[in-house]
């Protein structure tokens, strides 16, 4: 039985992988969003008419099913330390981070959730890449 101490690991590389892993599932998230808008409209309605979305539904879902597997697979070429699949996952996830807060106003809880998971994937992203790199090279 062999054993990775001693090795010299870094602790970032469970960080990208952990962001890899969360990117994926925000992408799971954002394509069954999307398929919701697809398949049945009444979602996104609320009582107060507080969501700033477009009343274009298709288009609303199509946007977020591509979104979805955009994330998805830059989410998997994190895997392999592939350093595109970092900058699209810090563009997608910024943008996705900012584009958070329109769902902000009716779904106050799910935007501070997906929020904070954006922010940790940023953060496991930009810090110590070249140790991660070193790593999964290794």
């Amino acid at each position: 039985m062999s054993t990775n101490r001693g090795v010299g690991v870094s602790g970032w590389t469970g960080w990208v992988i952990f962001a890899g892993l969360v990117l994926m599932f925000i992408g799971c998230i954002n394509a069954i969003e999307g398929l919701a808008a697809l398949l049945k409209r009444t979602v996104y309605t609320t009582p107060s008419q507080d969501l700033i979305v477009t009343t274009n539904y298709p288009a609303w879902g199509w946007t977020l099913l591509i979104w979805g597997i955009v994330m998805f697979l830059a989410g998997l070429g994190l895997f392999a330390a592939k350093g595109w699949a970092r900058w699209v996952a810090i563009i997608v996830v910024f943008l996705n981070l900012i584009g958070q807060f329109a769902w902000f106003p009716s779904f106050p809880l799910w935007g501070i959730v997906v929020i904070s998971l954006n922010i940790v994937v940023l953060f496991a992203l930009t810090i110590h890449w070249q140790d991660v790199r070193a790593d999964l090279d290794a």
